[in-house]
């Protein structure tokens, strides 16, 4: 399983969240920095145009893992709420196309 690790005592704010994933996850640099950006970017995992650094197989699944999730979770609510949110939805865009589930998210 490919994985993703983000510290989340590090991410207080959109601005940190979104500086974090870029760095982990390979976005490139015209990444806009923004939760729908970072839903394109996480839309197009086993196409040939991704948008990241990882090219999932077909049922393959990307681990967002969030290291310390709890001092995000104290510093910035509102950000883990939507980044939990927009998983949901990614994963239901997949299996909208006949595919399975390509996103995990791990809060430890």
């Amino acid at each position: 399983m490919a994985t993703a690790e983000l510290n989340g005592a590090a991410i207080t704010d959109m601005g940190s969240f979104h500086a974090a994933c870029k760095a982990a996850m390979g976005f490139p640099d015209t990444y806009g920095a923004t939760m729908d950006a970072w839903v394109d970017c996480l839309s197009y995992l086993r196409d040939e145009d991704c948008m990241s650094k990882f090219r999932l197989k077909p049922n393959e699944v990307l681990d967002i893992v969030i290291q310390d999730a709890a001092a995000m979770k104290a510093a910035a609510p509102d950000v883990l709420e939507e980044v939990t949110y927009c998983v949901t939805g990614i994963n239901e865009r997949y299996e909208d196309y006949g595919e399975k589930p390509a996103l995990k998210l791990t809060l430890k």
